[in-house]
Order: structure tokens, then C-alpha cells, then sequence
């Protein structure tokens, strides 16, 4: 799996943050949700799956 450019990271960093308030606070847990199982899917790897929400995790504590 290849890293996105900076310049594609920050346009995808501000499609989702849009995507975001579009869905609304009572549906961000669901649309979350719903882009992961999405991305997943596409991806079509568990084991890059499973790293990726590992490193999510990473640090919210």
C-alpha cells in the first residue's frame, strides 16, 4: 500500500471533514462506521484493516 501525497492527503482530510458536518453529530458515529466498513471493502485486505484501526486507536487514550 502505497502513502497518499500530502497535497491528496489534506484534500482527502478536508472531504471528510466536510462529509462530517454534512452527516451531522447525531449520525457521525454511523457514517464513521459506514466509510470504514466502506474502505475495507475496497482495500480488501483484513489484515491492512485491521493495522489501520489499530493505528486510529493509536493515541486516543
Amino acid at each position: 500500500m502505497s502513502a497518499m501525497s500530502f497535497e491528496d492527503f489534506e484534500t482527502a482530510y478536508e472531504t471528510l471533514a466536510m462529509a462530517i458536518d454534512q452527516a451531522g453529530a447525531e449520525r457521525e458515529a454511523l457514517f464513521l462506521t459506514r466509510l470504514a466498513l466502506v474502505l475495507g471493502h475496497e482495500l480488501g485486505d483484513v489484515v491492512a484493516f485491521r493495522k489501520a484501526i489499530a493505528t486510529a486507536l493509536d493515541g486516543l487514550e
